[in-house]
């Protein structure tokens, strides 16, 4: 779907680990030509900028210097998903200082026409998104659908090491002192436990479109 250019569309997803925000951010940049950003993907540049240069998360001068040169393209980096950045990113995520410096990046790239951006603090940074969703699934059913997915790439994996994992970045995330992870006020909640993608993607879609009509009327979308 092409929307009119006179269209400003700003939405945010969060949730705990596994729920569903990263797919559904996926979906509704596609359907609606959104900018998509992935708040974790700056954390893990962090992370691996940190790990290649041997520095420490106290370096601020170093800390300074990457989040103020990040682009797009770093972003794109498969190293970024490397278990031992995956494990780095988990701590870092957590100082007030580096989550501070990784605002500047996320507003720029908030003020984009038409923009969604995902993570587990968007919706509480930006309070004042057109749509802010909150996707909730049971520990559990979060569990087994990643499981799948590291099963392509780790046979050796099991549902339990998944589990435990997410139910620690789970409790890391509600849990740090700066910026935990919170429903945001006036947030649309999705409980994706029981329902199936194709199911979810309806139903946020439904939502997406009200808001449109709501704010620009019939002449939201190009013909």
């Amino acid at each position: 779907m092409k929307l009119n250019n006179k269209v400003r569309l700003l939405i945010t997803c969060d949730s705990s680990a596994g729920a569903g925000k990263t797919t559904a951010a996926k979906y509704l940049s596609k359907k609606f030509g959104l900018a998509l950003l992935t708040s974790g993907l700056l954390y893990r540049y962090v992370a691996y900028r940190l790990m290649i240069s041997k520095n420490k998360v106290t370096n601020e001068k170093f800390l300074k210097k990457i989040t103020k040169n990040i682009n797009s393209r770093h972003l794109k980096n498969r190293k970024l998903y490397s278990p031992d950045v995956t494990e780095l990113t988990s701590k870092i995520a957590k100082v007030k200082k580096v989550r501070l410096m990784l605002r500047n990046y996320q507003k720029k790239f908030a003020k984009k026409r038409l923009a969604i951006c995902e993570g587990r603090d968007q919706g509480m940074l930006f309070k004042k998104a057109d749509i802010k969703f909150f996707f909730k699934c049971s520990l559990k059913i979060a569990a087994k659908r990643r499981y799948i997915d590291y099963r392509k790439s780790n046979k050796k994996i099991t549902l339990e090491e998944v589990e435990s994992a997410l139910k620690q970045r789970n409790y890391a995330d509600v849990t740090r002192s700066f910026m935990p992870l919170r429903i945001p006020p006036g947030a649309v909640i999705i409980s994706t436990s029981s329902i199936s993608k194709k199911e979810m993607f309806r139903k946020i879609s439904k939502i997406v479109e009200k808001e449109l009509f709501l704010k620009y009327g019939r002449s939201y979308k190009t013909r």
